[in-house]
């Protein structure tokens, strides 16, 4: 007996917003549903009826959305866009080699500066080509009050910065960078280790519900050992940890955007647990802030 015959579609709602050409029309849902046609017996007429029934779409094992139209941006959205990393913590054979292979299929290249940063000319100089920047803090800090200061300008311009330190003390630069762009740090050591949910009513642990950056996340792994980002009237927050803990965090403010984040290990250690890669995809295409930099941004892509 025939009963799935068809299917129509997704059913979402579309993001509105003026990105439609490089966000998913899943944009800011993190339970997606679809509407199916299919054959069912109608007992009052005897006869079998075309209806349309909603159903959420096919998960992966972690209980994600399966499928790239899930993340928030369309595949290639941001060929030609460049990530610079200050990479400065580079134990236990984390080399990047997982997310940069994420972000190309957004169309993302990345630029990395291992163990040391350069002079601070040259990472101004490098950051006039890039669209956002990642600092992945060690135990010791690197960065000076100059190379703060050329991050200072980049960000005030509203380029995107994603801020990574990880369980005391691999905090170091994240914490002086934090201070000196919004005045915030992280602190603590705190066992992880496990996968969360979506924030319900009254839960102390998740994921930030309907956020661009959680786009088709319903669960995702919180890194090894965390640290705590410290509160902050400007940052919202976009994961809790197991024990309570604010993991990740968001500012948006006069057209700028920040990531500060306290478990890098998720980076590189139980990178195939849930939703890593799907995050990091989102944070990416959140940080270019496109809502801001559009036309610029395509003109880009295109070469003019």
């Amino acid at each position: 007996m025939k009963k799935l015959i068809l299917l129509s579609g997704i059913f979402v709602t579309l993001f509105i917003g003026g990105v439609h050409s490089q966000y998913n029309a899943a944009a800011k849902q993190n339970v997606i549903n679809e509407e199916v046609q299919v054959e069912r017996y109608d007992e009052d007429t005897k006869e079998y009826k075309i209806v349309t029934e909603t159903r959420e779409v096919e998960s992966d094992t972690y209980g994600n959305a399966e499928g790239n139209q899930y993340d928030l941006a369309v595949d290639g959205a941001f060929e030609g866009q460049t990530i610079a990393v200050l990479h400065l913590y580079t134990g236990e054979g984390f080399d990047f080699s997982l997310p940069t292979a994420s972000l190309k299929e957004k169309g993302f290249s990345v630029y990395r500066w291992i163990n040391n940063p350069p002079s601070p000319e040259a990472l101004d100089s490098a950051l006039a080509k890039s669209c956002q920047l990642w600092i992945i803090s060690s135990s010791t800090q690197k960065l000076n009050l100059k190379h703060a200061e050329v991050i200072k300008k980049y960000f005030d311009s509203g380029k995107g910065v994603y801020i990574w330190g990880d369980n005391q003390p691999y905090y170091a630069d994240a914490n002086f960078i934090a201070n000196h762009l919004i005045g915030n740090k992280m602190l603590g050591n705190v066992m992880g280790d496990q996968t969360v949910g979506l924030l319900q009513d009254g839960s102390k642990s998740g994921i930030m519900p309907n956020h661009l950056i959680t786009t088709g996340l319903q669960n995702i792994y919180e890194g090894i050992t965390i640290a705590t980002i410290d509160q902050h009237p400007d940052l919202t927050p976009i994961i809790y940890g197991s024990d309570g803990n604010l993991v990740t965090a968001a500012y948006e403010k006069d057209g700028k955007r920040l990531l500060v984040d306290g478990g890098f290990t998720r980076l590189f250690l139980k990178w195939d647990t849930a939703g890593t890669g799907r995050y990091v995809k989102n944070a990416a295409a959140w940080l270019v802030n496109y809502e801001r930099f559009g036309d610029a941004v395509l003109a880009e892509k295109e070469g003019e």
